[in-house]
């Protein structure tokens, strides 16, 4: 069996690897071609072309580089039309995955599986319709997806979410972090403002602001700060001025396993969390880590998504435990006012939360297979399907 599988990003590329390690547990015959990370990389995979020469984002990052993008687009699609694999296996990053997929239609009759199904729950559903065009089968990562799918005509299976297979400190690890770092038993809020520069810039001042109320309230509260290593400069030089002295972990001073294991520590040691809107509320419902959300974006943008958009929350704890038990302040609503009462609200009655979070993770798949296992054998499974959506 040969299989064509690509990635773009980091993200991607960790769905990649497990995917490709259900495959290889599944058929060992397998033989991959394409392109991905370290993580695809160590399963076997020899990269066409570096991965990261696909992980931009953004109009103004995307421009510069739209000749040599589309470049690769063409030489990625060619050589699967030339090498006629199996199956071609795209994962995320559908500007990148959906146009390549669609010279490969257009010129044969090549399987197409599209690992994470668009977010056409959140907004523009059209996107489902052109996607069937060109794909015929979609692995979800959310139980709520095969049926908006299937509307369109592809083939769709849940296959679970990565979320669920990732280790979760263990009770003596989140005790020695706070040990470690002088917390004792005293309320831990985590600040997690964003990985990308312009969610800290936008998000860092209320959120130093937002964190006023609760310290005066809780006098001995402790504020730890996960920092993403691109942006931990800037981290440290918003939190300079927050109340509360904010313990900044900076992953640069450390290696990544070290890095990993510290910020689950932190993770799993919080008493509550304070988040940009993001799938980090995923990892804080693995942690069981009750939270705010919140999120700014400018006002054009915030009404035009506002008014394209089909749920009342973008908060993914609330939409698969299928409650609203998690503040979400966005656009307007982010303010530190709001997001300090919204804290204290939550620190007053977790339990809820972690009922939600419980409910969340059992509907994303935990207990049963590893979601990488799950999507080889979906994809094993649906081979003999001739449907072209």
């Amino acid at each position: 069996m040969r299989v064509f599988i690509i990635a773009g990003e980091p993200s991607g590329d960790k769905l990649g690897g497990a995917l490709m390690a259900g495959l290889k547990a599944l058929c060992p015959e397998v033989q991959f071609d394409g392109i991905g990370g370290a993580d695809m990389q160590a399963q076997g995979l020899v990269s066409r072309f570096p991965m990261d020469e696909l992980s931009v984002m953004g109009i103004a990052e995307i421009l510069p580089k739209y000749r040599a993008l589309m470049a690769r687009i063409n030489e990625t699609a060619q050589a699967v039309i030339d090498t006629a694999p199996d199956v071609m296996i795209t994962i995320d990053s559908p500007d990148f995955s959906l146009r390549v997929a669609r010279r490969v239609k257009a010129a044969s009759d090549v399987r197409t599986v599209h690992y994470v199904a668009p977010t056409v729950w959140v907004w523009r559903p059209k996107r489902a319709q052109k996607m069937a065009k060109v794909i015929d089968h979609v692995l979800a990562l959310f139980p709520f997806e095969p049926p908006l799918m299937t509307l369109d005509g592809m083939v769709c299976d849940f296959v679970g979410h990565p979320v669920v297979a990732e280790r979760q400190a263990t009770g003596a690890e989140a005790q020695a972090f706070r040990e470690a770092h002088g917390i004792a038993d005293a309320p831990l809020l985590l600040v997690l403002p964003g990985s990308r520069r312009g969610e800290v810039e936008r998000l860092g001042g209320i959120f130093g602001h937002a964190i006023a109320p609760v310290l005066a309230a809780h006098p001995d509260l402790k504020i730890v700060v996960p920092a993403a290593a691109p942006v931990a400069d800037l981290v440290l030089e918003k939190v300079a001025d927050w109340p509360g002295a904010p313990l900044v972990l900076d992953p640069r001073e450390m290696d990544l396993e070290e890095a990993s294991q510290i910020k689950l520590a932190a993770f799993g040691a919080a008493d509550i969390a304070l988040a940009a809107s993001g799938t980090v509320s995923l990892e804080l419902a693995a942690a069981r880590t009750p939270m705010v959300i919140a999120y700014k974006m400018n006002w054009l943008s915030f009404n035009i998504i506002k008014l394209m958009a089909l749920v009342d929350t973008v908060t993914l704890v609330n939409l698969v435990s299928d409650t609203r038990v998690v503040p979400d302040f966005l656009g307007p609503d982010c303010t530190p006012e709001k997001i300090g009462a919204g804290l204290l609200e939550v620190m007053a009655a977790p339990e809820a939360q972690r009922d939600a979070m419980q409910v969340t993770m059992q509907r994303l798949g935990a207990g049963g297979d590893d979601p990488g296992l799950r999507a080889a054998r979906a994809v094993l499974s649906r081979l003999s399907d001739k449907s072209t959506g």
